[in-house]
């Protein structure tokens, strides 16, 4: 199944697993309603450590985005929304809009700040050894991450709520909603409250509603609620998290 797009001629292709971070770039592509091919890997079977993916993305990391005309492969989630939005002229501001630099510090701050931490929590035994250690760890990080919610709750605040940048759609949004739907539902035992961001709540409940949202679901299989009161996918979690 492709999406056609005016302004990319050349199909794209999306490496992905369920409900991995590949779901952020799926918003996105069907937004912008672009073109592409997806290529699923079997996270169970470590498929995105085998020769053939590292060959793409030497770290094994999903997604990936092969994109025709580019002269390589391109990972790191951030990097190939913003890409995507650019090549499109949509979805972010132009890089010498004023509003540029609110894109640039929220997306990195997300990307590097929110998922990085979220990414603590899910894979925590990549850090520390023992249950012991593992769940302090764990609650320690997600305190952290709710004090990251509590300030993008106050700058959607600041814009009437609706957007992160102001009155402007971007794909910060649709990493802020990714980055949601996880907290609320990985890892197991330790889903996160976000009733008290009021804010982000009702952002949450709009975005959900976007066609390209509901498009992408379907295409991951998730069922229910996408970013607000998610339910567990019906996919073993390695798939997920392994």
């Amino acid at each position: 199944m492709e999406r056609r797009s005016p302004v990319m001629s050349k199909p794209l292709k999306l490496f992905y697993s369920p409900d991995s971070a590949n779901l952020v770039v799926r918003f996105v592509l069907e937004e912008l309603e672009l073109a592409y091919e997806d290529v699923l890997l079997d996270r169970s079977s470590r498929e995105h450590m085998k020769p053939e993916y590292r060959a793409l993305n030497p770290q094994g990391l999903i997604p990936v985005l092969v994109d025709a005309e580019q002269d390589a492969p391109m990972f790191e989630t951030g990097a190939i929304i913003l890409h995507l939005a650019d090549r499109a002229g949509r979805l972010a501001p132009a890089p010498n809009s004023p509003s540029r630099g609110s894109l640039l510090k929220w997306l990195f701050y997300i990307s590097n700040t929110l998922h990085a931490d979220l990414r603590v929590a899910f894979y925590v035994h990549r850090y520390v050894e023992g249950e012991k250690d593992a769940d302090t760890l764990r609650k320690s990080v997600l305190r952290r991450v709710q004090s990251h919610f509590a300030l993008l709750d106050a700058e959607l605040a600041k814009g009437g709520g609706k957007y992160l940048i102001a009155e402007t759609f971007t794909v910060a949004d649709f990493y802020l909603a990714a980055c949601a739907r996880w907290a609320q539902l990985y890892p197991t035992g330790y889903e996160q409250d976000l009733s008290q961001h009021r804010h982000l709540v009702a952002f949450l409940k709009a975005l959900q509603e976007r066609a390209s949202v509901r498009h992408s679901a379907e295409r991951e299989s998730i069922k229910g609620n996408v970013l607000l009161h998610p339910k567990m996918p019906e996919t073993d979690l390695a798939a997920v998290l392994g």
